[in-house]
């Protein structure tokens, strides 16, 4: 297993070296205090999980998760630090999986790590595969790239990972607090109403007819399950 840690806080990248050295003995840690590093090192060392730092010399948090995202769906956690609401929303938005604010307990921060990687891990997702769904819907997990019909999507982070979790968990129903927090982090599952519009953007983008739906089924109350047609 191999982490990247991506701060310029040596404080901070000391712990959480420590920590992930603590509860997985084997893990290679590999730190850089620039975002351009960073993004290189991801290309070429593979990591299973990224942690990055909100206060880098060389590049905002959000372009560094952009660039990321342009290749990779690697495990991503953000190391926040004097972060408004709103920026955490906006990263979350543009791909970070979750966020933990500085200075962090080590128990926290273990946590979310092993809660993240238990979700990306343990569905049996292989990363380098594409699936096709139907006749004309087919994902490239390794690419993060949509297809309809031979013509590639244009799906926003966010509306990736919720089409990615409905497709891994298919004929599962997936309540709503539960798709929160997989997509959109922890801080989100107890709002249901959050998700309802992103559904919406999906179903439109995907669904041949988004008023009457037939592969993102709405389970009333409850959440949603995703259903190949056929």
């Amino acid at each position: 297993m191999k982490a990247l840690v991506i701060d310029d806080d040596t404080r901070s990248t000391k712990d959480v070296t420590f920590c992930l050295q603590v509860r997985y003995p084997d893990i290679e840690v590999v730190a850089v205090v620039k975002g351009q590093r960073g993004i290189e090192l991801l290309d070429n060392e593979s990591p299973d999980i990224v942690l990055l730092g909100s206060s880098l010399p060389d590049m905002s948090t959000l372009d560094i998760i952009k660039k990321i995202r342009e290749f990779s769906d690697v495990a991503l956690i953000v190391l926040s630090e004097k972060q408004t609401d709103l920026e955490r929303a906006e990263e979350l938005e543009n791909g970070a999986d979750d966020y933990i604010i500085k200075p962090f307990s080590p128990i926290e921060l273990l946590a979310k790590v092993s809660a993240l990687l238990r979700r990306i891990q343990g569905l049996g997702f292989k990363p380098h595969r594409r699936v096709t769904i139907g006749t004309e819907l087919s994902i490239n997990f390794s690419t993060r790239e949509v297809f309809l019909a031979g013509e590639r999507l244009n799906l926003t982070p966010t509306e990736y990972h919720l089409l990615s979790e409905l497709v891994r968990n298919e004929g599962k129903v997936l309540t709503h607090s539960t798709l929160l927090e997989k997509v959109w982090g922890s801080e989100y599952k107890d709002d249901p109403s959050f998700i309802k519009k992103y559904v919406h953007r999906l179903r439109s983008k995907i669904e041949p007819d988004a008023s009457n739906p037939q592969m993102i089924i709405n389970e009333r109350g409850v959440g949603y399950r995703f259903i190949k047609i056929v």
